[in-house]
């Protein structure tokens, strides 16, 4: 019964994500970004496997590139291999302690800023500049908190 009274975590954590990729910030921010879908992701793949697959990425990054203007299928991409890599390592990362988990989710997304780079030379676009490198620490510093956060909702505990 708790399960499906909780079932709008998901959906909901989701399109706060994906607001908040669309959140305009100054430029000198810009960079330093986190990829709050990214983030939000690999918690339900970690968390939650059944609802959150490779084939639900792929629809939640195409959702992404739709919405973010970009080039269609980038962010699909980058999602289903990070989920891939999540689905293989999930049952070792599931029993890491927090601070474990957050240097893991930032190689994941050191691994993402890699495919996006790799996606913008295979185009001919520039390549990415040094400062967007930053955002995967940032995002490996929010994972604790977004971790948390989003274990207390989907478990129902009060704090």
């Amino acid at each position: 019964m708790s399960r499906q009274r909780r079932g709008w975590i998901l959906p909901v954590s989701i399109i706060l994500a994906l607001l908040l990729g669309l959140l305009p910030l100054p430029g000198m921010l810009q960079p330093l970004r986190p990829y709050w879908l990214a983030l939000v992701m690999a918690y339900w793949v970690i968390e939650a496997p059944d609802s959150a697959g490779l084939g639900f990425a792929f629809v939640v990054g195409v959702i992404a590139d739709l919405m973010f203007g970009g080039l269609l299928g980038e962010q699909a991409l980058r999602l289903v291999i990070m989920t891939f890599i999540l689905q293989r390592f999930r049952a070792r990362l599931r029993f890491f302690p927090t601070s474990q988990q957050a240097l893991a989710i930032g190689v994941l997304l050191l691994n993402d800023r890699v495919v996006t780079g790799a996606v913008h030379l295979a185009l001919g676009e520039p390549a990415l500049p040094w400062n967007y490198w930053w955002a995967p620490v940032l995002g490996m510093l929010l994972w604790p908190p977004l971790f948390l956060m989003l274990d207390a909702l989907r478990l129902g505990k009060r704090q």
